[in-house]
């Protein structure tokens, strides 16, 4: 099933900030990078507030990120700006901080006795020197500017251009092989609805979420058909006989009947509806679903159904999964991996059996912690760690970064913790 060759989406330093007033900023989400392959998986936990959510809902496109790069299939659908503005504005500072030191110097050669204006013609070169290289960094990283606003603002657009383009190749390769003109009239006549449907195509809803709140992701006001057919109404598709079908056979698919098709929201219990909201996603046919604490509103009896359909789909259809949630039992049960959000940063990232036989930040263990057993005698035995970043780091010389400290196990740390790290792991095993 998971093709590891394959990285299917790579997040690259993912900063999400926003507006407080008063010229502060919330950093909801801080330098984030992950990938999630092919097939498999991803599970994203934290406690509330963490930054998982922005973290999906960024991804999605729901927001306009901050800084970072999103790259989904091998390209770019997400870009911030944030980085390009803070390097330009450092290339400014830093020949402003050269110059003033040439110009010193400059002075006290001329004050040693040096010819003057042999002095200032020479530094006047460095001077310019060193302008020039400014300028080259800054052309350099406004172009670099452009290069993301596009991708952000124009990514389905060129995908959809591409799609038309493979589907016109194909059309004239087809043509070449029709002997009458008759069969060439077919063909295009045949070909036509697919370029349309082309040209509706996006990358970007190839990537599907379902939403924590299976009642306020509904549209009260429209059907079931119609809140699962409208993706595909949006895509051009514009046989009802089809658009049917297609609902009938995934609210099969997720455990509802036909005859619910009729129906309103208000009429389905928690569950159902958060069935529905399954639905909506995979009619679609996604390559990677977001799926965003999607049993966290449901009963645990019904959690359990929610999470094995899930996976039946998952392996059905092939889909790739970016799990959310905060409950680490049911994060395990159903991640291949899974990466540790605090504080909008990323602090551990490892294999699901990994990340629970070998916890190694101070978070990771507190979150493991905190999980209940059905063990009374367990449960009055289990102690709970607490986690203070205060008491646990020092960060005040040598500032922490994402290290990976065995294969595929990353945690943020600071030199020092790396190398604790990577002795606790060899005593382990």
């Amino acid at each position: 099933m998971q093709n590891d060759n394959e990285v299917l989406l790579r997040v690259e330093h993912l900063c999400q900030y926003f507006k407080m007033g008063g010229g502060k900023e919330l950093k909801a989400v801080d330098d984030v990078s992950f990938d999630i392959k092919k097939g498999e998986v991803f599970g994203l936990v934290g406690e509330s507030g963490c930054g998982k959510t922005t973290t999906g809902r960024s991804i999605i496109k729901l927001y306009d990120i901050t800084s970072g790069n999103v790259y989904f299939k091998g390209q770019r659908i997400c870009a911030g700006t944030r980085s390009y503005k803070d390097a330009i504005a450092a290339a400014r500072q830093q020949c402003k901080a050269a110059c003033a030191e040439l110009k010193a110097k400059c002075a006290g050669e001329i004050a040693a006795g040096a010819d003057a204006e042999e002095t200032k013609k020479k530094y006047e070169e460095l001077l310019k020197a060193e302008a020039e290289r400014r300028d080259l960094a800054i052309d350099e990283q406004r172009r670099l500017a452009r290069d993301a606003m596009h991708d952000q603002k124009y990514c389905d657009k060129d995908y959809a251009k591409r799609k038309v383009a493979e589907i016109e190749a194909e059309l004239e390769a087809a043509l070449k092989n029709c002997g009458t003109e008759e069969e060439k009239i077919a063909l295009r006549k045949q070909y036509r609805e697919k370029i349309r449907l082309a040209s509706h195509e996006s990358i970007v809803h190839q990537i599907q979420m379902i939403f924590q709140d299976p009642i306020a992701s509904l549209d009260p006001r429209m059907t079931v058909r119609d809140i699962i057919a409208e993706g595909l109404v949006i895509h051009g598709v514009k046989d009802k006989k089809y658009i049917d079908e297609r609902v009938y056979e995934v609210l099969e698919k997720v455990g509802l009947v036909r005859e619910h098709a009729g129906r309103y929201p208000h009429e389905f219990s928690g569950g159902q509806r958060q069935r529905i909201g399954i639905a909506r996603s995979v009619i679609m046919r996604p390559e990677l679903i977001i799926a965003d604490e999607p049993v966290s509103a449901l009963d645990v009896s019904i959690q359990a159904q929610v999470i094995n359909l899930l996976n039946d789909l998952r392996n059905e259809f092939g889909i790739t999964v970016l799990f959310i949630a905060h409950d680490l039992s049911v994060v395990k049960y159903f991640s291949d991996r899974i990466g540790v959000m605090y504080f909008g940063k990323m602090v551990e990232l490892a294999s699901s059996d990994d990340l629970f036989d070998h916890p190694l930040h101070p978070y990771t263990k507190s979150l493991l912690s905190a999980i209940p057993l059905p063990d009374p005698i367990y449960e009055r035995q289990r102690k709970r760690i607490t986690y203070n970043p205060l008491a646990e780091h020092d960060y005040s010389t040598d500032k922490p970064e994402l290290r990976e400290v065995a294969p595929g196990h990353f945690v943020h740390c600071n030199m020092a913790e790396f190398e604790n790290y990577k002795k606790i792991l060899e005593q382990s095993e």
